[in-house]
């Protein structure tokens, strides 16, 4: 089971929620040809009219040019994602791994296509995000046997 654990750095905005906002900040990103991995946009529960927009990777300063013209901006929540092939259990297995070290996750977007999956995991600081880089290998080699 080939599995990747990267830090990426989450690229921010808080927006209105209205018709065409998404659009209008994905448009200077893909004008200088970013390929976007993660798109996740979604309404503040009772923050009236309020949204976010999140997108990852943003590297090289064509790209860091068109995020800041999006209006976006770095985040600076420690993020891993995590992707390889899927297994039934695997992310109550990750899940589990972290939990018994004490170690708090902040936020969690996963999805599986066909027999890939992909995670983002968010964490309080660096100091949580670093030990659960091997937290997740370690409980990724668990489940191979």
């Amino acid at each position: 089971m080939a599995v990747t654990v990267k830090k990426v750095t989450l690229w921010h905005a808080d927006v209105e929620d209205k018709p065409g906002t998404l659009s209008s900040v994905l448009a200077p990103l893909a004008a200088a040809g970013v390929d976007l991995q993660v798109v996740m946009g979604y309404r503040y529960h009772g923050g009236e009219h309020k949204a976010a927009i999140e997108v990852c990777p943003v590297s090289g300063k064509k790209a860091t040019a068109a995020a800041s013209q999006a209006g976006l901006a770095a985040s600076a929540i420690p993020t891993l994602l995590v992707q390889g092939n899927n297994r039934p259990g695997l992310g109550g297995a990750i899940a589990q791994a972290i939990a018994d070290e004490g170690i708090n996750i902040t936020f969690v977007v996963a999805q599986v296509i066909d027999k890939r999956f992909s995670a983002l995991i968010g964490f309080d600081d660096e100091a949580a995000s670093e030990p659960a880089t091997k937290l997740i290998k370690k409980a990724i080699k668990k489940m191979k046997k």
